[in-house]
């Protein structure tokens, strides 16, 4: 088992635009203290996230709230009776890419409105795709998973409402296309000895961890992000007053990703074939 200098958990957005305050960047240290949010100041854009991956100064295990991939398992194909669906994660990264490649600031537009892609999506406006599957979605089987631990996932082919993900995922897999040749993206590449290394996270489990119920994960005070951090047992932060839900989220992750980064079954959960492995990938701490 690695054993990694720093841990960093990033709350990601697919929102329009540039900079998003909805991106929220915190580090815990190896050796304890508390998180700390990196540059609270000014909003991060999704290009400056990539530069800071592409330049981790040392063995860092970096969280990503965000889904890596799009269910497969469930029908054997991302995009079932396209001819052009991907047979893997890698390439439905470089196709998103490829689609997109001329949309600003990481975006996905493109493959939102894609005419063959947005068959299979539920977007804005009520237009659902014919091929969106009904009801809540298709899932990954790691959601499946998040669902057993008490959370309430959203489907990747969902881009409605406050809560969904697919968005950010989208834009996600622009990052990781660009990534997969410079760091380690767990579990699409074995978990090295050493070096840094990419995972999914999804925050809702670190708030479980620190004592909240998934319907009360969000934070919004400093007291009650003291107390979830007391529970991981980290040190507390000393927020006096209100805090954004994005910048609880990544302080509370950081810290829970040092408190659990060397536990073997979150790096072998039952769930995670070669198959889904190299298809739909996994969320770090989903067993």
């Amino acid at each position: 088992m690695p054993r990694f200098q720093a841990f960093l958990a990033i709350d990601w957005s697919g929102a329009a635009g540039e900079r998003h305050k909805g991106i929220a960047i915190a580090r815990a240290d190896a050796e304890g203290g508390p998180p700390v949010l990196l540059r609270p100041a000014r909003p991060w854009s999704r290009a400056e996230v990539l530069a800071l991956l592409l330049d981790l100064p040392e063995d860092t295990l970096v969280g990503m709230d965000l889904g890596f991939s799009l269910p497969f398992a469930d029908r054997a194909a991302f995009f079932p009776g396209w001819p052009d669906s991907p047979s893997d994660a890698r390439g439905l990264w470089a196709m998103v890419e490829q689609v997109c490649t001329d949309d600003a600031h990481l975006a996905a537009n493109a493959f939102v409105d894609h005419p063959q892609a947005s068959a299979y999506f539920r977007r804005h406006g009520g237009r659902e795709g014919h091929l969106f599957g009904g009801g809540r979605g298709r899932f990954r089987v790691t959601e499946r998973a998040q669902e057993a631990l008490g959370c309430r996932p959203y489907s990747n082919f969902n881009l409605v409402g406050a809560a969904q993900v697919g968005k950010a995922s989208l834009t996600g897999m622009r990052l990781l296309h660009a990534l997969q040749d410079r760091l380690a993206i767990w579990p699409f590449r074995p978990l090295p000895a050493t070096g840094s290394v990419l995972v999914e996270i999804y925050t809702t489990i670190a708030a479980i961890a620190g004592g909240r119920s998934a319907g009360r994960a969000k934070m919004r005070h400093g007291t009650q992000l003291d107390a979830a951090l007391a529970a991981l047992g980290s040190a507390p932060v000393r927020h006096a007053g209100p805090i954004d839900d994005h910048s609880a989220d990544a302080l509370v992750t950081a810290a829970w990703l040092r408190a659990n980064h060397q536990r073997a079954d979150l790096w072998s959960p039952p769930g995670l074939t070669d198959g889904v492995a190299r298809t739909e990938g996994w969320t770090f701490g989903a067993t």
